[in-house]
């Protein structure tokens, strides 16, 4: 039975305002989300536990033969902390996870390493170098017991040679690397980092205990010790081929039977008449927010040129137009702020819609919140640039590794002390949004939308807060296991469902939905979406030092993954057609109409560069060759930019439509903005990124993942003008997406304050259902 803490509303009207105290939708929707949920976060607890107990061990010592020390736990330890704080991370890679200019360190030792062992043989005159050399890394010397790891005579030759060739590399006093000059000098410095990476490479060689295969499952594909595909890498991609194939087809299945009840569709929507943005009265909270949305702009400004500048170093390592750039902003900072800023500006709209959305939804706005809303801002600015300050610093050295204010791993560099503050503002933010609905879930059943509005937010900090176990001394297994937890877990599901339920409300506030309606869409995406996005979760960690099992659960779920976003795209006609909706009373135009349209940009970018480009780097075969390659950034770029961007986007836009007056809005420069922000998209993906990291795949597979990863092979002639081709699309993305979004932003900026200032809220805020407005003319 419903109820309401307001008026009743006119009978036959649509008013989805009213509270109610029953859930609008079967329960089985609800114990189907427990089920998925409960069954994958227990199998993910099985996986947490095999992570911490069968991982690659970490020896307490390294030893010769003849039981000298070599390096220790301590040393590996410090030389993981200095490889994150002078942001190497965000410059090469370790096990396939980083940057893409530098090399793969893991890679780079085991080759190094390799060869200088041959040579010593062949120096003793062995005709069967190459078969010792495979015996001599695949054999396992790690004793569990004393937890100490034996290297042989020539392996710790090895070691004291390699360490004078990253003394030369990291130290070399120029910028032909794109580093800073004499970046790392310290012998004892570069004693841990080699020792860092040494153990790493002896993981990827030394055949895991009771199998014929390596802690790394083989990886990287490497000749000289026998590292190639394993039997379980070819069998699970083969097995998710068909997971994927078979998901696919039983959800055209339950489509073609059950497309009328599930889904978009607006077939019980009510003509309506639209309120224009002159016609809608805003809280303070809600003109609060064009604050967020004009530091958003700023923000994606600057993200966008820092990535034109570090892709710059790939077109041309040696100058940026004439200027040495790499002693101001050396490429590992310029990646380190541009992966930084993507979140940050992304995640800072999502926190702007959630604040505008709330007076909308709770039809009144509780005092101070719009100061509460400007705390919020400032507290944002302090972690933004507070971390980007102390990221400069520890890449310059100046910050000590270890430390709280220095830089950590990828996607998570913000230093610690900045992450705390960050999960603090998270909650800050929780508080606000149940400060300005708690009047609305006041007698309104848990399974409705205001519930899950909140519920879903709740998820953002909780989910991202689990990022405070991978701190920068543990363990690289255990810290990658929960670093992704973050990256995957947070980014592509509950920030995923956050997505879908904003989206939702907003459709359900315009009234081109029923509230029933857009929760059976939120509950099926989540059932969806966590069915294969919680244990997919493991595809990021085939090669990171786990068991095979969490390569063959990963590969088989994440296969899954794509099932929700080709359901999606099928939906996609659907959605279009409830921006695009003609069923007025009059002829007041949609006034959504372009945050709608990036809405349906967030649909095509989900499955293209989620799907499809995130399904080609997942397939273990596929990952095996090309993990850390240009495949990997082209994912990135067209699912991160492509869904949470343009989202972001179409979120700023659509407060903006009811903040500036409707004789200034400029629809000339949105739709600019729109069309070039996809096309710039676009060319970027099809015109670099896709066709370099086919190449590179195909490099890596015909002539080694070390050769595919140098620096000789990037920057070859051919590679490099396939670099430069993607100078017109970053030109059309900054000059014809961004800055007329900046300008739009600052237009906004300067009208926030005009219009009505209200704290309360009609019944339907954005519309008036025709019955209503017969009603009020016949008055």
């Amino acid at each position: 039975m419903a109820t309401t803490d307001s008026a009743p509303s006119t009978p036959g009207t649509h008013s989805e305002s009213v509270t109610h105290a029953e859930p609008l939708v079967s329960r089985a929707w609800l114990q189907g989300v427990a089920l998925v949920m409960i069954f994958g976060f227990f199998v993910m607890g099985i996986l947490i536990y095999r992570t911490y107990t069968a991982s690659m061990p970490l020896p307490e010592k390294v030893v010769g033969e003849s039981g000298q020390t070599v390096f220790t736990a301590a040393d590996i330890t410090r030389g993981q902390e200095l490889f994150q704080a002078r942001g190497l991370m965000q410059y090469g890679s370790i096990l396939g996870h980083g940057a893409y200019l530098g090399p793969d360190y893991t890679a780079d030792y085991l080759r190094r390493a390799t060869d200088d062992v041959a040579d010593q043989f062949r120096a003793e005159g062995a005709d069967d170098a190459r078969d010792r050399v495979v015996t001599e890394f695949r054999t396992n010397r790690y004793d569990p017991a004393t937890k100490t790891l034996t290297f042989t005579d020539k392996q710790v030759a090895a070691f004291e040679r390699i360490q004078q060739h990253y003394a030369d590399y990291f130290g070399e006093d120029s910028t032909k690397y794109g580093l800073l000059p004499k970046m790392i000098t310290d012998p004892t410095e570069i004693r841990d980092l080699t020792a860092f990476f040494a153990w790493t490479a002896w993981a990827s060689a030394a055949e895991r205990p009771g199998h014929t295969y390596s802690y790394t499952n083989n990886w990287p594909a490497e000749s000289r010790v026998d590292n190639g595909p394993t039997a379980a890498i070819v069998v699970w991609s083969t097995l998710s081929l068909i997971a994927l194939l078979g998901g696919i087809g039983i959800m055209f299945a339950v489509y073609g039977r059950w497309s009328q009840k599930v889904g978009w569709h607006s077939a019980e929507a009510d003509t309506l008449t639209f309120r224009q943005p002159g016609e809608v009265g805003l809280t303070r909270s809600q003109r609060a927010t064009v604050w967020f949305f004009v530091v958003v702009a700023v923000l994606f400004l600057a993200q966008t040129l820092l990535g034109a500048a570090a892709q710059h170093y790939r077109a041309d390592l040696s100058t940026f137009f004439g200027i040495d750039l790499a002693r101001i902003l050396p490429y590992n900072l310029a990646r380190t702020w541009h992966v930084q800023l993507s979140l940050f500006w992304t995640a800072a709209a999502f926190l702007a819609g959630g604040i505008f959305l709330v007076p909308f939804i709770a039809r009144r706005e509780p005092r101070k919140q719009s100061v509460l809303t400007y705390a919020l801002l400032g507290a944002v600015a302090v972690v933004v640039f507070g971390s980007m300050l102390f990221e400069a610093l520890s890449v310059y050295g100046i910050i000590p590794e270890g430390h709280l204010l220095s830089q950590q791993w990828e996607y998570l560099d913000l230093p610690r002390i900045f992450q705390i503050l960050l999960v603090v503002g998270l909650f800050l933010w929780i508080a606000i949004i149940w400060r300005g609905m708690r009047s609305r879930l006041r007698g309104e059943s848990k399974m409705n939308m205001p519930w899950m509005f909140l519920f879903a937010g709740l998820a953002i900090p909780m989910f991202y807060a689990v990022g405070l176990l991978a701190s920068s001394d543990t363990h690289f297994t255990v810290a990658d296991f929960w670093r992704f937890w973050v990256v995957h877990l947070w980014v592509e599901d509950f920030l995923e469902l956050f997505t879908t339920v904003m989206v939702a409300y907003i459709f359900v506030l315009l009234g081109v939905v029923r509230e029933r309606i857009a929760l059976g869409v939120i509950f099926l995406d989540i059932i969806l979406y966590s069915a294969g996005g919680v244990i997919g979760t493991m595809h990021h960690l085939y090669f990171s030092g786990t068991p095979a099992e969490h390569m063959a659960l990963g590969a088989f779920f994440s296969a899954a993954e794509v099932i929700p976003l080709t359901f999606l795209t099928v939906e996609a006609w659907a959605f279009l057609q409830l921006g695009a909706r003609q069923q007025t009373a009059d002829n007041k135009p949609f006034p959504a109409r372009w945050a709608v349209m990036f809405l349906v940009a967030v649909g095509f970018w989900n499955f293209v560069g989620a799907g499809i480009f995130g399904f080609l780097i997942n397939l273990p075969i596929v990952s095996y060759y090309q993990i850390g390659t240009a495949l990997t950034a082209n994912h990135a770029h067209a699912a991160m930019f492509g869904v949470y961007g343009m989202l972001a986007v179409g979120l700023a836009i659509f407060a903006y439509r009811y903040v500036i007056p409707p004789e200034k809005w400029p629809t000339k420069w949105v739709r600019l903005s729109f069309w070039s922000m996809n096309l710039g998209l676009a060319w970027m993906v099809f015109a670099t990124l896709l066709p370099l990291g086919i190449l590179q795949l195909f490099h890596s597979v015909s002539d080694g993942y070390f050769e595919a990863r140098s620096l000789g092979y990037i920057t070859q002639p051919g590679n490099a003008l396939i670099e430069w081709l993607r100078l017109p699309g970053d030109v059309i993305l900054i000059g014809g997406g961004v800055l007329p979004f900046v300008y739009v932003s600052l237009l906004a900026l300067r009208y926030f304050r005009a219009g009505k200032v209200i704290d309360e809220m009609p019944e339907d805020p954005l519309f008036v259902p025709v019955a209503a407005a017969d009603a009020t003319a016949k008055d």
